[in-house]
């Protein structure tokens, strides 16, 4: 009994002495660490951590519409198409609902800083490529010169986080509180649901940007110089800490005009887009990948108070038990 008892505290002061670090320099004190000896690499890497840089493309279905109307409607490319057997020129009077469709494939690279989990700011540039059919409207037809065009765009954005893995921890401590602490069976069953890795992010996305064309379907089709604006709602899949696939879907407004033969004439045309995109999305790790010799650690851990990570950026760094494969 006695030589158990200096066994145990011969272990003891030998831990003691070995402080809060094992052979290869872990330690083993649970707490968070620093990204970097020096002050000032501990801000950047913790600064660069809310950055990340995406890269997303889809599919957009536009519609066009226009309510022509003019006191020079040969100026424009109108045919009657229907109804030839009755010929009627259009007069000032008359008012045609001209509308069309296409679609466009849209490819964007972006940037976002995100702000305490809430927010979600950032910018980018994008080139939609598409064609857009003729516009129709009773008995007419209005024409472009080509059904090709490719604009360039750049663009913000601003978001709202909705749902995430912290906020499902705030949900099930609402949902539990009519349990009581006593109630060891719900307890475990909250604690154990709020360990549970949960991958999904949900953002309510706003768009606002600037079209560049760089070739159009018509060259009297013109721009317009106000931005666009649209609305979309990202859906996000972790697959680590700092990668993630993303679903986005949402609609896009803006606005162009064609331009009659006398200049100062304009037919205004309203254009709404509707499409999906999927993108992937990387984020700047802050934590230097471990390279201390003889370490195998693959999770999180900290050397000499120095936060390092033992995974590449596309494993999960915390694993649990039936993630490690």
């Amino acid at each position: 009994m006695k030589s158990k008892i200096l066994s145990i505290l011969f272990f003891f002061l030998l831990s003691q002495s070995h402080g809060q670090e094992d052979y290869f320099g872990i330690d083993t004190k649970a707490k968070k660490g620093r990204m970097s000896d020096s002050n000032l690499g501990n801000t950047f890497r913790k600064a660069i951590s809310n950055f990340s840089f995406e890269l997303s493309s889809g599919g957009n279905y536009l519609m066009n519409s226009m309510d022509f109307n003019t006191n020079h409607p040969d100026d424009f490319p109108i045919t009657q198409v229907r109804n030839t057997d009755v010929r009627r020129d259009i007069t000032m009077n008359d008012t045609i609902n001209f509308s069309g469709s296409g679609f466009n494939v849209p490819i964007n690279v972006g940037v976002k800083l995100n702000l305490f989990d809430i927010f979600v700011v950032g910018g980018g540039y994008g080139r939609e490529m598409g064609q857009q059919s003729v516009m129709i409207g009773s008995d007419y037809d209005f024409s472009f010169d080509q059904l090709g065009y490719t604009y360039d765009k750049v663009f913000g954005t601003f978001g709202l986080v909705l749902y995430d893995a912290k906020r499902r921890i705030s949900f099930l401590k609402w949902k539990y509180k009519k349990y009581a602490t006593q109630n060891t069976y719900m307890q475990s069953e909250k604690n154990q649901r709020m360990r549970q890795n949960y991958p999904w992010r949900f953002v309510l996305e706003g768009e606002y940007g600037q079209l560049y064309p760089r070739t159009l379907p018509d060259q009297r089709l013109v721009v317009n110089n106000e931005p666009y604006y649209g609305v979309a709602l990202r859906i996000e899949r972790e697959f680590s800490e700092y990668a993630r696939f993303f679903v986005k879907g949402g609609a896009e407004f803006r606005s162009a005009s064609y331009s009659g033969l006398i200049i100062e004439e304009f037919q205004p045309i309203k254009q709404q887009l509707f499409g999906l995109q999927v993108g992937m999305s990387i984020s700047m790790p802050g934590t230097k990948r471990c390279k201390v010799q003889g370490c195998g650690v693959v999770m999180k851990h900290l050397h000499d108070g120095v936060e390092y990570r033992g995974s590449s950026i596309w494993n999960l760094q915390n694993r649990k038990v039936g993630q490690w494969y």
